[in-house]
């Protein structure tokens, strides 16, 4: 039980960690820092201490309990951290805000991203894979992220920016470098010193005052469209939502919120999707049962994939917290107040006291059992879980199920591809190769690309 002491600040008690210098630790840390993780918990146990660059003295926690403690602590006593997060996704993003604000904000957000809203865009989903698809060289081997990405960020500037016309094309170009530079910034201690376009804060705030212009115009375009009420994008919402004071959105927080839902569901999503690839390819028995039942119409093994997947290779490992009581008691530990803790995603997936067999990809273990949502967290958890994890769920099964109707994965015995680090995501190395063949034939044997582009 989480005990908080606001009589006086109780003696310091944290977990064992390394003695080398803080730099070393730093260092391996930023080389691997999956692997050196690993490496403590089988020296330390699932909790130990630890001096990380941009975060300092961490607590790592991955033991399931302190976990659960964690997402279920009460107001006042743990929030999120803020070292650079405001400042590349604005002062008025989900993940800057606390306390009051943040619940404020979440609570407005929620609603579409459940219910009739969420189905609305399953059509837009699909739409927007079968764009793309036309594409894809068929019996080439090529890198699927690309791909994934753009499908990613098309759906989420129709879906959640309500975007179309020069402002759509405008924002396609822009975003995409100005969402990667913003990653590595959010994790690189870089000074934040604007020294013009040559700079790395130059450049984000640059990309920045362009993109705060086109949501100026999308705003006023949605503002005089006699149709708003009807329109089921984010924006329109956003618009059109009040506060329990009766107050509406800012300019300032319609802005933050849009680049915090493109920057937690876009990349996110599209490396899942590349990772969910590389992951079939490997095991050519289950992809050919997921094909059969898919073509059957059960789609239990394929939500059972995007599970293990999302398990075997988490896009976001870790998840961060800080301790704003003047002291939080967790399990045998007693943390002061400003002490960051980070909670690993990486670490509890792997746990064999958790998941069988860990190291084995292995869906059947999630057909017909939904995972513990405080040992399975690819989304995070508690009162800052994904707001969009539902959306994200829902895209991950529409672009899968769709590329394996339209098309045959060909198998591979290549090594697993490597992890590389994105900044905040961690990626398939080569991004997801696949070769594919398609399943629709006209007569002579060749491509039926036409019928695929009539599908768009």
């Amino acid at each position: 039980m989480t005990t908080v002491s606001d009589r006086h600040t109780m003696a310091v008690a944290l977990p064992p960690g390394p003695r080398v210098p803080r730099a070393v630790q730093g260092a391996i840390a930023v080389a691997n820092r999956r692997l050196a993780l690993r490496r403590m918990r089988a020296w330390y146990g699932p909790d130990f201490t630890v001096h990380l660059p941009i975060f300092g003295h961490t607590v790592v926690i991955s033991d399931p309990d302190h976990v659960r403690q964690v997402f279920k602590s009460p107001p006042g006593t743990l929030e999120t951290i803020d070292q650079n997060l405001g400042r590349v996704m604005g002062p008025n993003s989900m993940f800057a805000l606390t306390g009051d604000r943040h619940r404020a904000q979440r609570k407005l957000l929620a609603p579409p991203f459940h219910g009739r809203r969420l189905k609305a865009y399953e059509a837009l989903m699909e739409a927007e894979t079968l764009r793309e698809m036309v594409t894809w060289p068929v019996g080439a081997e090529f890198a699927t992220m690309p791909s994934m990405m753009r499908i990613t960020l098309n759906v989420i500037l129709r879906a959640v920016f309500g975007a179309e016309g020069q402002q759509l094309e405008r924002l396609r170009v822009l975003l995409p470098p100005m969402v990667e530079l913003g990653s590595l910034l959010t994790l690189i201690p870089v000074p934040q010193w604007d020294w013009g376009r040559f700079s790395p804060w130059g450049r984000l705030f640059a990309y920045r005052r362009t993109y705060d212009s086109i949501v100026d115009e999308l705003i006023a375009k949605a503002q005089s469209d006699s149709g708003l009420g009807d329109r089921d994008d984010v924006l329109a919402l956003m618009l059109q939502s009040r506060y329990d004071d009766g107050t509406q959105m800012s300019r300032d927080e319609i802005a933050d919120e849009l680049i915090t839902l493109l920057s937690a569901g876009h990349e996110t999503t599209a490396t899942t999707l590349a990772w969910g690839v590389e992951r079939l390819r490997r095991h050519p028995a289950l992809l050919e049962r997921l094909v059969a039942e898919l073509d059957a119409g059960n789609e239990d093994l394929l939500d059972a994939t995007i599970l293990e997947v999302q398990r075997s290779r988490p896009v976001i490992d870790t998840a961060l917290r800080k301790v704003v009581a003047p002291s939080y008691q967790l399990g045998p530990w007693t943390l002061p107040r400003g002490q960051t803790i980070l909670l690993s995603i990486g670490l509890m997936h792997d746990d064999e006291a958790l998941f069988a067999d860990p190291g084995r990809f292995d869906p059947y273990r999630f057909v017909g059992v939904r995972p513990d949502n405080n040992q399975w967290v690819p989304f995070g958890g508690g009162a800052r879980r994904c707001i969009g994890a539902s959306f994200a769920s829902m895209e991950l099964k529409v672009v899968l199920r769709t590329m394996l109707r339209e098309f045959t994965l060909g198998p591979t015995t290549a090594p697993d591809e490597r992890w590389r680090s994105r900044g905040v995501a961690l990626a398939p190395a080569k991004g997801g190769l696949a070769v594919l063949t398609s399943r629709r034939h006209t007569a002579g044997g060749s491509s039926d690309s036409a019928d695929l582009r009539h599908r768009r």
